[in-house]
This record gives structure tokens, C-alpha cells and sequence, in this order.
């Protein structure tokens, strides 16, 4: 977690302007007990004004905790570790990679092939495979509801190197193991294709031509990250592979390119360097040469489309929403102020000191955007997280993003630092009232 926060200092530094507003707001209702219900008062005057600047911050604060939720996801998974971060093996001349089966045997612990360079650096459980397998349930309709994508892959490294899996149930994955056929599939997948778990399911390859498959459904991975997805074992998808050359008497045209990633994990980034030199200029891998990249680095590559996309999301979309809530929060608060003029007047009379009046405003808009802040972050927590199961915004492998603690962070310091742009002039225009003028134009 401490990672994380290092890692993101946009959120770093939300979370230590939280922390401030909430020990200045305590700081200044303990020492300062008269003017803190005085500002509660104030507040209660107009309640109506108070409740639409309010709606307004939280509107603008869900906004950018929904986009911020996507950016934030997108730069962790695109941010590299310091340590026991994962490694990619992809085909280096060609997109997508497709390599043969045999390259996985010379980075495979448990392989005879083990290339004996990289032992003490590569664990039984620092390796895994995938190969991509995309089918539809009904061959005469290609529609998204029909369409299936899995990744195919040894079921025993799934709880060790697939992200947010790790505390898949034991069962599921034995199941797996076991059973042949089987397949798990992602909660809204199987909404999707309208089945249950112990159904059995034809799929028709759209890569691999005529390798059509029987699965039976024996599980549902967790809600979440791998809602449209689905794992299968590789032992079955190479058996219908071998199965097809000895039916048609020639192998399958992608037989020799049926693996398309290679997942290694590595301690450290002296460690990725030495098993990415080790791997890159191995002969073993001449005739189909490969790169090794970290993770990080391979999603980003994923996310090159949406690369300009982000960047104005990030930095023009966010920030002109930001300035809105500024402004919101100005209008009311200088309405407010000019509205009472004569009442500031009469309390420098009663004794009360520029700044106790610069407290005063500044105190009342930093509470309503701070509450209006926290609240509407805490209702984007809870509403999408577990009323709507996330943010739909499939990109690369995420099929939705949920949002993060740190949320709360974001929007206390996204509310209470536009209320305190928004306030800081008018509440110098309120200390700086002179009562002598005030009084003249009463009379």
C-alpha cells in the first residue's frame, strides 16, 4: 500500500491535503468552539444555497473520482515495482506474438529443457503460459453475447501468477485440473451466454479454424477484474491441436504458433536484467527470436491507442472540472459575503479581528466542500464497487475498474481545495470591509 501511494504522488499528496484539512478542522473547532458554531449557523441560514452548492460539488467530485478511478488502475499497472514484478516473453518481430510450444520448455523450472543459466532466479512458481482462444456459441450469429474469450492456460498457475486471483478457491482450480473439458468462466460472461455452472457449452474457434471445443462449465472466477472471462486448460486445447494432425494427416497452420505470452517473475530489476539477456541471446530461440519486457511495460504497449485519449482526460477534461467546482463554490460564497456586508461590519464593531472574519468565510465554504468532497466519494465507492460492479470501460484486460480506497482521499482534498480557491477572495473581501462605509450607507 505504501508502494501505491509512493508510486501515484498525485494521490500522495491528496491524502496529506486530507489529513491537513481534517487536523485543521479539528485544531479550529476545539480552540475556536464560538466560531465553529457560528460558521455551522451561518450555513443554516440559507440552507438552500448551502444544499445546491453542496449537490454541485458532489456531482463535479463523482465525475473525477469515476475518470480518475480509470487513470489511476491504467498508471499502477503501467508503473513498475521494485520488486517480485512480473516479466513478458512475446515474439520479437511479429504482433500479435505467436510462438511454439517448445519455447516455454527452455523457461519452465519444471522442464527438463530449463535453460540451466536461469536457475536460482526463476521459481516453479514464478512461470506461466497463455494462449489466447476466441468462439463463438453460435456459428450463424456473430454477436457479442455469443462471443467467448479465454485464456488457455495450466490451471496450478493461476492462484500463483494471475493478478487478483491469488485467493481463487482451491476447489475451483482443482476442478479444473481434473476435469478435461472445464472452464471458468466470468460472472457476466456467464449471465451473458445465458448458462450455469455444470452446463456444457460448444464453442466454434474463430483463430484456431477447426478446433471446435466441448467445455463443461465447472466454476465462476470472482467478480471483478475477469467478469468477461474465461480460463480453460491448455492440456485439452493441445490435445485438440494434436488431435487435428493425426484426423487430417497435416498439422494445424498455427500449430507451431500456438503460444502467444510467456509470464516469468523476477525478484529484482538486476534480476530481470540478467534472465532478459539470458533469454534474448539464447540459441534455443533463433529461429523465432524473442523479447523480454516487464509487465509494466507490455500493457503499456496495449495501451498505446488510448495513449492521447488519457493524456487529455488527465490533464485538459480533470482540470477544467476542477476550475467549475472553483467557480461553483466562488458564486455562492461571494453571493453570501455581499449579502452580508453589514453583519461583517457589525462584528469588527463587536470586537472581531480581520483574520476571525477571514476564518469565519473561509471555514464555512472549506466545510461544505470538504463534507460534499468526502461524501461523494464515499457514495462512488460504495455505489460502483457494489451497486454497479464497477466502471464498464473496457480496456486491454480490464473489462471494468473499481474504484480505490484512496478515493476518499481524492475527493476530501478535490472538495475542501476548490471551496478554498473559490473562497479565498471573497473572504478577503469580507475581512477587509470597512465599517465606517457599511454604516454610511445604511443610514
Amino acid at each position: 500500500m505504501i508502494e501505491q501511494l509512493l508510486a501515484n504522488p498525485i494521490t500522495l499528496l491528496c491524502l496529506v491535503i486530507s489529513l491537513a484539512v481534517v487536523v485543521a478542522g479539528l485544531v479550529f473547532a476545539i480552540t475556536s468552539p464560538r466560531l465553529f458554531l457560528l460558521v455551522i449557523k451561518n450555513l443554516r441560514r440559507n440552507l438552500v444555497r448551502t444544499m445546491l452548492t453542496c449537490l454541485a460539488t458532489m456531482v463535479l467530485v463523482a465525475m473525477v473520482t469515476m475518470i480518475w478511478t480509470v487513470i489511476y488502475t491504467l498508471d499502477m499497472v503501467t508503473t513498475e515495482k521494485s520488486k517480485d514484478f512480473k516479466l513478458v516473453v512475446t515474439e520479437r518481430w511479429q504482433i500479435p506474438s505467436q510462438m511454439p510450444m517448445t519455447h516455454a520448455d527452455y523457461v519452465n523450472p519444471e522442464s527438463p529443457k530449463f535453460l540451466p543459466e536461469l536457475k536460482g532466479m526463476i521459481g516453479p512458481n514464478d512461470f506461466m503460459t497463455w494462449s489466447f482462444y476466441g468462439g463463438t456459441l453460435d456459428p450463424t450469429k456473430f454477436t457479442r453475447e455469443n462471443l467467448l474469450f479465454m485464456f488457455v492456460m495450466n490451471p496450478k498457475h493461476i492462484r500463483s501468477m494471475m493478478d487478483e486471483l491469488d485467493t481463487l478457491d482451491p476447489a475451483l482450480v482443482k476442478k479444473l485440473e481434473d476435469t478435461r473439458t472445464g472452464v471458468l468462466l466470468g460472472p457476466e460472461r456467464l449471465a451473458m451466454i445465458n448458462k450455469k455452472v455444470g452446463e456444457r457449452i460448444k464453442v466454434t474457434s474463430l483463430n484456431y479454424k477447426g478446433i471446435n471445443l466441448e467445455l463443461e462449465i465447472v466454476g465462476e472466477l470472482p467478480a471483478g477484474r475477469y467478469d468477461q472471462s474465461a480460463i480453460m486448460s491448455d492440456a485439452y486445447f493441445n490435445d485438440e491441436l494434436d488431435k487435428y494432425a493425426r484426423t487430417t494427416g497435416q498439422k494445424h497452420p498455427l500449430d507451431n504458433k500456438r503460444l502467444n505470452l510467456i509470464w516469468l517473475r523476477v525478484r529484482d530489476r538486476d534480476t530481470f536484467n540478467r534472465v532478459g539477456e539470458i533469454v534474448e541471446n539464447s540459441p534455443y530461440f533463433s529461429d523465432r527470436p524473442v523479447k523480454v519486457e516487464t509487465a509494466s511495460s507490455g500493457i503499456g504497449a496495449w495501451l498505446d491507442a488510448y495513449r492521447d485519449l488519457l493524456w487529455g482526460v488527465k490533464w485538459l477534461l480533470v482540470p477544467a472540472i476542477l476550475v467549475s467546482m472553483a467557480l461553483v463554490v466562488a458564486n455562492a460564497i461571494s453571493i453570501s459575503v455581499r449579502e452580508r456586508y453589514t453583519e461583517m461590519a457589525v462584528l469588527k464593531v463587536l470586537g472581531f479581528r480581520p483574520n476571525s472574519i477571514l476564518t469565519l468565510v473561509l471555514g464555512e465554504s472549506m466545510l461544505v466542500g470538504a463534507l460534499a468532497g468526502f461524501g461523494a466519494a464515499l457514495l462512488a465507492l460504495l455505489g460502483i464497487n457494489f451497486a454497479l460492479g464497477g466502471i464498464k470501460f473496457p480496456i486491454a484486460f480490464f473489462p471494468a475498474f473499481f474504484v480505490p480506497i484512496w478515493a476518499l482521499a481524492w475527493g476530501l482534498a478535490m472538495g475542501a481545495g476548490a471551496a478554498f480557491l473559490g473562497s479565498i477572495l471573497p473572504a478577503q473581501k469580507a475581512c477587509s470591509v470597512k465599517v465606517s462605509e457599511v454604516f454610511s450607507k445604511v443610514a
